[in-house]
């Protein structure tokens, strides 16, 4: 990797871990959350970023990169006590595949029915992609810490209430 390559990753880092944060500002999430959502969304755009500089096509660079972004957002959750959708709905904002939703209206609404079928088509396959990588994510076991017990278990007070 040549220095010029570091730098855009470095800054495609940094700009996907400001559109989340500003995302998440606007989707009404915690203080305390945001520099972890912030950095769930840089993650996954660093990761997507990376894959289509290997050479790899859209597809591909999603499912890989909704790994990782899925991951962090399991484990901020546990961290700061929060749902995972806290974390996963504005992680996986960078990688929405809204121009292609946006191109498939537009060819609609032209009337061009083929490139309204090629575009619909791909965006229907990154947002499966997006949702396999998520689903084989969220349905590995987490592992029980110490941490993740006291989380889960019922107080004092809770078992006294019931």
């Amino acid at each position: 990797m040549t220095s010029a390559q570091i730098f855009e990753l470095l800054r495609q880092f940094i700009f996907g871990g400001v559109g989340t944060l500003c995302f998440g500002v606007l989707f009404g999430i915690p203080r305390k959350c945001y520099l972890a959502c912030a950095t769930t969304g840089a993650v996954g755009w660093l990761a997507y970023e990376l894959a289509v500089m290997l050479g790899v096509g859209a597809v591909t660079a999603n499912l890989l990169a909704a790994i990782p972004l899925t991951l962090l957002a399991r484990i901020f959750a546990v961290t700061l006590k929060a749902p995972v959708t806290v974390f996963l709905l504005s992680g996986i904002f960078p990688l929405v595949p809204g121009a292609g939703i946006y191109y498939t209206a537009y060819y609609f609404i032209q009337n061009d029915n083929v490139q309204m079928a090629a575009s619909a088509a791909d965006t229907v396959k990154i947002a499966a992609a997006l949702a396999i990588s998520i689903s084989l994510v969220l349905g590995l076991p987490f592992p029980k810490s110490k941490q993740y017990k006291q989380a889960t278990q019922p107080s004092a007070e809770d078992k006294k209430q019931k």
